[in-house]
């Protein structure tokens, strides 16, 4: 595979071409970010087996996704099937991948629990947001981070690589790490445009509830901006592959 150096600007143009072609389609998108999301809930409800089904089934679930903003970006129309179109491109590679990324996520949570003596963390995800907890959180954050971020690079471009190339699986994480490394600008401004999107949003969000004294889940208050945001940042995702990989003799498109 040859993977192609994208500006920084290139990484807020994924950005806006994700947001693009959600517009292109938003209610198949939204009819796919809540079967996606369902789906996931409803795996996180199983005791222990359910959440690593969920990462197992991760890959695939994504590459369907990919595989909705690459129909959109052709003006097709954008159909909950298509959610499991992943399965349709080299399943067992795609499981394989799943197996993989279960794996080495069950490691990094353990390592940040384990980092998370004081359990500021799990308070601030349970809501608690006063100094200490924030304070006690820094460090298994910066744990998860330093352990999560090489194998988010690696997974970034696995799925299409694996699914629409048909690259072996280990040359792929590879492939997908050089890449995104090779473009370490363009995903550091893409990162910043993507937490202003998301972040901004959700901030507003919380603070109006705070303002009014209403008591509520952060996970609650926030997660109708995941359903709309999810579609973009998913079709994001595309939008970098295509630009990353634009070689025709190799790129699908």
């Amino acid at each position: 595979m040859q993977a192609r150096i994208v500006s920084a600007a290139g990484g807020v143009r994924w950005l806006a071409e994700g947001w693009r072609l959600f517009r292109a389609a938003p209610l198949g998108w939204l009819g796919i970010s809540l079967a996606y999301l369902f789906l996931t809930q409803v795996l996180g409800l199983v005791p222990v087996v359910g959440p690593l089904v969920a990462l197992v089934l991760g890959p695939a679930l994504w590459l369907g996704m990919m595989g909705c903003a690459r129909a959109a970006s052709h003006g097709a129309k954008v159909n909950l099937g298509m959610l499991f179109g992943g399965f349709r491109n080299e399943l067992r590679g795609q499981l394989i991948l799943g197996a993989i990324y279960a794996g080495v996520a069950v490691a990094i949570f353990a390592l940040t629990i384990f980092a998370d003596q004081d359990g500021g963390l799990r308070s601030m995800l349970r809501g608690g947001a006063d100094k200490a907890s924030l304070d006690d959180a820094a460090l298994p954050l910066a744990v998860f981070v330093l352990l999560y971020l090489p194998i988010l690079l690696a997974f970034w471009y696995a799925p299409p690589l694996v699914g629409w190339h048909s690259i072996p699986i280990v040359k792929s994480l590879f492939f997908s790490f050089l890449a995104c490394a090779m473009n370490w600008r363009a995903f550091v401004a893409y990162a910043v445009a993507a937490v202003i999107f998301t972040g901004v949003p959700a901030f507003l969000v919380l603070m109006a509830f705070n303002l009014a004294e209403m008591k509520f889940n952060p996970w609650a208050a926030v997660f109708p901006l995941l359903v709309l945001a999810l579609p973009t940042l998913f079709a994001s995702l595309y939008a970098s592959y295509r630009d990353v990989f634009r070689d025709p003799a190799v790129a699908p498109d």
